[in-house]
């Protein structure tokens, strides 16, 4: 029986943002270690490097229509690998207050226990990151780099740390209650 020619290779063109998602969870080891070192112009170079890798594997995904269900989880699960073992390092380092790291870590365990909650009694889970979840990742993000920065180079200074921090703090908050109201709601709708 011949099988199409697209079973025999051994990498699709499809394949490539998943691929860019790997290197990006590769990433996190390095960074890890760079930012223990006090290697920071490393670490920034390769957490910028990880943050190009994962618009160009949404833009590729986009762009070609090459999404897939594992891309779809793949993707935030880079996403918060990256976000969680770089604040975990940073308070081990003492550059990030050890009470900020276990929200992010407990708004990402509830999301996911909650991801895993659902496609065990509900249905499968189709990934949709919601608006106050980007905007949380985006200020996670801008936070860190601002630590790292600061501890380079003194800039950005001391009180935007604090306002940045804050602001990681409530859209953690927010994104993660949103995300319990959201699917707790369709939980109930799709059993009812």
């Amino acid at each position: 029986m011949a099988g199409s020619p697209e079973r025999g290779r051994f990498l699709r063109a499809a394949d490539i943002p998943n691929l860019i998602c790997v290197v990006r969870i590769v990433l996190v080891w390095p960074i890890i270690m760079a930012l223990i070192d006090s290697r920071y112009l490393l670490a920034l170079g390769l957490i910028l490097l990880a943050g190009i890798s994962d618009g160009l594997d949404g833009f590729l995904a986009k762009r070609f229509s090459w999404q897939s269900r594992l891309g779809g989880l793949l993707d935030p699960l880079a996403d918060k690998l990256l976000l969680v073992s770089v604040f975990v390092a940073l308070s081990m380092t003492g550059l990030v207050p050890v009470w900020l790291t276990v929200v992010v870590i407990v708004r990402d365990l509830v999301i996911v226990s909650g991801g895993v909650v659902y496609q065990w009694l509900v249905e499968p889970v189709q990934p949709e990151p919601s608006v106050a979840s980007k905007i949380n990742t985006g200020i996670q993000l801008l936070y860190v780099l601002a630590v790292i920065g600061n501890r380079m180079a003194g800039l950005p200074p001391a009180e935007f740390l604090i306002i940045a921090g804050a602001g990681v703090f409530v859209t953690s908050t927010v994104s993660g209650l949103d995300y319990v109201v959201r699917w707790s709601g369709r939980a109930l709708r799709s059993r009812g």
